[in-house]
């Protein structure tokens, strides 16, 4: 039998709030007290109608959302960073003395949470990525020190509805974030190009796209079923002085090692602007 989660509340059930809150849902775990959502406009609100055992508030028609929903057991923040230190004012009178309060805020430390919320208040900062909409996330979850682990485990629980999770600590949440948090964008840009690189040798877009972006799935979805280290499958499709040998070689001429150190050394140095408020 599947051991349930607690009662779960989404404030600020955006993108990534509402991918976690799906993931849970299509998960077919049971939620004991069900799952609140908050979010701003009746529209947006209206996206989680009907998703089973989901109470979906539109604080523009019900303003006392937000404390409404606080009541859960886990209390998932997903606001944008600058709106966090006020909700967490406005939420604090209402969460029980038991409550898990869960940022996926970025940049947003646990200091600012423990400085809103009453003490001993249980909290975590986790730092999901946009494959969650898929259930494919990689989350990193970093605990304050007060957290248990049957309180980590639970929180575990929660994100691996949508994908693998990695626990560490607090000071490695942002070089995480310039890996797995930034990494789909890095993904997506190599696709972008690849599709420019096919399109200026003849092919029609949707044919460069194709080419492109199932080129990508399969490798992807080969690695994960061969269980290989990646360079071990770039060797075995790179046949000595054959054209993908050529190809390569360009490729590293790029220094591609120090172009991605110096891409996520400039994403951590602006996450810990967003950090210090900048």
């Amino acid at each position: 039998m599947v051991e349930a989660l607690p009662s779960v509340a989404f404030l600020g059930a955006g993108a990534m709030g509402g991918a976690i809150l799906r993931g849970v849902v299509a998960s077919g775990i049971p939620v004991d007290g069900g799952i609140t959502a908050t979010n701003r406009t009746a529209a947006r609100a209206a996206e989680l109608d009907g998703l089973a055992g989901v109470r979906s508030i539109a604080l523009e028609q019900e303003t006392s959302g937000n404390a409404v929903a606080a009541s859960a057991r886990i209390v998932v923040v997903g606001v944008k960073p600058a709106m966090v230190p006020d909700l967490l004012d406005e939420i604090a009178p209402h969460l029980r003395e038991d409550a898990i309060v869960v940022s996926i805020a970025a940049g947003v430390t646990l200091a600012t949470f423990a400085a809103h919320l009453p003490a001993g208040t249980r909290v975590l900062r986790s730092m999901p990525n946009t494959p969650a909409t898929v259930g494919r996330a990689v989350t990193g979850l970093a605990a304050a020190a007060d957290v248990t682990p049957e309180e980590r485990a639970l929180v575990r629980r929660l994100f691996e509805t949508v994908g693998s999770v990695i626990e560490v600590e607090e000071s490695q949440i942002d070089p995480l974030s310039t890996i797995s948090g930034s990494g789909p964008a890095y993904v997506f840009l190599l696709i972008e190009e690849l599709t420019k690189a096919a399109i200026g040798k003849g092919f029609a877009e949707s044919e460069a796209r194709l080419m492109a972006e199932q080129t990508f799935i399969g490798a992807t979805a080969l690695l994960e079923a061969s269980g290989e280290d990646p360079a071990e499958l770039r060797r075995r499709v790179t046949s000595p002085k054959g054209t993908t040998e050529r190809a390569v070689a360009v490729l590293q001429e790029a220094d591609l090692a120090a172009l991605f150190a110096r891409a996520t050394d400039a994403a951590l140095a602006r996450a810990r602007e967003l950090a210090a408020g900048v």
